[in-house]
């Protein structure tokens, strides 16, 4: 376990730096290629209930995703950490509008405050998710994912697997300097189904 928590560190060190080389307007017109690349998606054109992050400063810009998502009447989910745990929930953001009027939690993400009290539907607690686009740090051809260490997208994936809807497609938004080789990974590291960035599409094996 330690080697691994070292091995991811350092992967971590690694692609931050990377990210951190490219111009904003680097990272804006590579967030247009993937988002293009969504909206022509099967699984994102035929899912009704779809799960989307609010982006920090070195993740894909989803603003665009999220216009698309109201545009073409989907049910929009965001997450809520809570940041003394792992646990997250997906929460439905009413529109656009919505989002702007978010609370900036300490980790410099837009989230429902914790004493939102507007009658938020969580997403599992009703009819399930088709699709969640997910952010990370790293990714790989095999659909490993490296993310901060929290385990808030793990942990949620696990709690799908039970709802009667069963586990959404995941679809991963990668800037291409996010690729790697390798992502190394535990047993409770959840595999990604696809990741969309501006090279190439690549598809994980199905786990056995």
């Amino acid at each position: 376990m330690a080697a691994l928590r070292a091995a991811k560190q350092a992967l971590r060190r690694e692609i931050k730096g990377r990210v951190a080389a490219l111009s904003d307007q680097e990272k804006l017109r590579q967030s247009r290629v993937v988002s293009q690349k969504l909206f022509r998606h099967p699984k994102y054109l035929s899912s009704q209930r779809v799960a989307v992050f609010l982006n920090m400063h070195d993740e894909v810009r989803t603003d665009d995703i999220l216009q698309d998502i109201f545009k073409r009447g989907k049910a929009c989910f965001i997450p809520r950490y809570f940041t003394k745990s792992s646990h997250m929930d997906m929460l439905r953001l009413r529109d656009t509008e919505d989002a702007k009027t978010l609370p900036l939690t300490s980790w410099n993400i837009q989230q429902p405050a914790d004493d939102d009290d507007s009658g938020r539907e969580e997403a599992l607690a009703s009819g399930g998710l088709d699709l969640i686009l997910v952010p990370g740090l790293g990714f790989d051809k095999k659909g490993n994912r490296l993310g901060r260490g929290k385990g808030f997208y793990d942990t949620y994936l696990e709690r799908c697997r039970t709802h009667p809807k069963g586990k959404p497609h995941t679809i991963a938004l990668a800037f291409k300097e996010q690729l790697c080789d390798e992502v190394p990974a535990g047993e409770h590291d959840f595999l990604i189904d696809e990741v969309l960035c501006e090279d190439e599409e690549r598809t994980a094996p199905d786990r056995p």
